[in-house]
Order: C-alpha cells, then structure tokens, then sequence
C-alpha cells in the first residue's frame, strides 16, 4: 500500500496575507495573478478574501492542474495552461500582486506515472507538462556523460555528479536505457555510498533532473523578470521556494531590484531608482512543519513594487 500524502498547500495565510496586504489601495478591477496554480489551494483563498470587482488569473503547465482549475465555478476567476515565463506576455502595470509557489503538488509527487519520486516505481517522465518535450528517459538515452554529470551537479548540488552520469552511460550501454524511477533510483543507490542521514541516496539526482528537463530555474529568473513590468506600483511580489538553487535566485533578485544602480559609463549621471523593496522573509513554524512535513524546506520572500517608475 503507497504512503500518499493529500496535498496541503505550504505557508497558505501568510502567502495570501502578504499578496493583498494593501489590496485597499488597489484599483477597482484590478488583477491578481496565482502564477503557479497547482491544485488550486492558494487561488481559492484569494478568491475568498479579494476585494469585490476584481479578478484572478493563474497559470500552470500541468495539465492535470487545468482540470482541477475547471472546478472553480467563479467569475472571476480564469486560468492559462502556459508556463509563468508567460507573465511576460500581460501589459504593463495590469497586476495588483503576482504569488509563485514553486514547490511540486502532493499528487504529482505521489503519482507513480508521473515519474517524479523514487519512492514509487513509475515511468522516468518528470515533466510538469506531459503534453510537449522529451521526458527525462528520453534526454537520458542520448545524453552523453559531460551533459549528465552538469546537470546533476548544477541542479542536484550532488558531489557524486562524475559517478552518477558514468554509471548511467554504461547501464544504457550494457543493458539499454534507463526507463523507470526504480532503475534509476537503484542505480544511483549503488554509486552514492554515503548521504545525508535520512535522505535517500537518489535524492538530489531527482531534483536535478526535474529542474533541466523542465527548465524551472531558466522559467523562474525570467518570471522574475516580468514583474518588474507587470506589477503595477505598489503590487506585491510573493515567491514561495523548496530549495536552495531557487531561494537564492529569488533573494538576489530582490536584493538587485532593492537598491540604487549607478552606471559606471556615465558616473555623473542619476542612479535608477530602486524598483522593488524588501518586506519580509517568512519559515512555516513548528506547527505547520509537524502537519505536513513536505513545508520544512520552504521559504517565502516578499516584495512590493515601488512607486518609482523603471
């Protein structure tokens, strides 16, 4: 019997609370953006506790979370079946406040066929979008072993990145590509002998994995990125992270956007002014973390727009 956790969405008061802390301000009609749908927990918070008149717009890649989008029978409410790079696609200044929750749903983690756990054996997929791209079995049987060590130690911080892809290149060629998560989670097992206590050998190669063939760091920087645009002054930012490789690209790019720039051409020109201001960083307590273990790692960091324009 599979040990499935029912999804809880991670830091849900203090995300939304922070989303629409000065939604008093905000223009009738404005709109807000759930950039990470997901199984929808924090876009119908907001939907509860947005002022009357104004509209959510949210966007996901998972198919699966388009269904579960179609359950919401709100008005105000419409979803995009992109990618939140696509924020860069909306006007200037049309968002009240813009929420990324970057952390994988329970039931994608939790469903072998999506192939995203070593806990259950399932096709080596992995792709948030099951529609379009190569899954990472299909990379795997053509990459060589320079790709795959980079991406495990880029993405995976694994320092057993060499042996891995070596070992994963000579399976392919003895014994055919890799097709399932318990091959590859046997096969790195046996070539990662010492970890962390508590975590499973395989570990970080999954996480590496998932973050190239989705391309989530690329997506994130360049959502980022769109803020700056579509955040309307005075819009708050709110980024929810799950590791390392995330929170810090989140924390300096705020702290980037936080602060004069002087061009060192033109010493005697006037700085740009700072484009966003830092509000806060936020841990789930106790409490949450021993209701749903899958929070501990999470980190949320706050923004707000600042009246300047760019």
């Amino acid at each position: 019997m599979t040990d499935i956790l029912p999804h809880t969405t991670v830091l849900l008061d203090e995300a939304v609370d922070a989303l629409l802390g000065n939604a008093c301000e905000a223009a009738p009609g404005s709109t807000w953006i759930d950039a990470t749908f997901g199984r929808g927990g924090h876009s119908r918070r907001i939907l509860s506790q947005m002022p009357p008149g104004h509209r959510l717009l949210a966007f996901d890649k998972d198919p699966e979370a388009i269904t579960e989008a179609a359950r919401i029978l709100d008005a105000r409410f419409s979803i995009r079946h992109e990618g939140f790079r696509h924020l860069a696609d909306l006007p200037a200044g049309s968002a009240a406040g813009v929420l990324m929750d970057l952390g994988v749903s329970s039931p994608q983690i939790d469903s072998p066929e999506r192939g995203f756990s070593f806990r259950f054996d399932g096709p080596l997929d992995m792709r948030m979008d099951t529609t379009r791209g190569q899954s990472v079995a299909q990379w795997l049987a053509h990459a060589d072993v320079g790709q795959i060590a980079q991406v495990v130690r880029d993405y995976g911080e694994e320092r057993f990145a060499g042996p891995i892809a070596r070992a994963i290149v000579a399976r392919r060629q003895e014994r055919g590509p890799l097709s399932t998560t318990a091959e590859l989670a046997d096969l790195v097992a046996s070539v990662v002998k010492t970890r962390e206590a508590g975590q499973n050998p395989a570990t970080r190669t999954f996480q590496a994995l998932r973050i190239f063939i989705n391309g989530e760091l690329d997506e994130l920087q360049q959502a980022l990125q769109a803020c700056l645009s579509v955040l309307r002054p005075g819009g708050r930012l709110v980024v929810i992270s799950f590791h390392s490789l995330e929170d810090r690209i989140v924390k300096q790019f705020i702290a980037q956007h936080s602060k004069e720039t002087y061009d060192r051409r033109a010493p005697f020109a006037p700085p740009q002014a700072m484009r966003l201001q830092a509000l806060e960083r936020t841990k789930p307590g106790a409490a949450e973390v021993a209701a749903n273990p899958r929070a501990r790692s999470a980190v949320m960091r706050v923004a707000e727009r600042t009246q300047v324009p760019a």
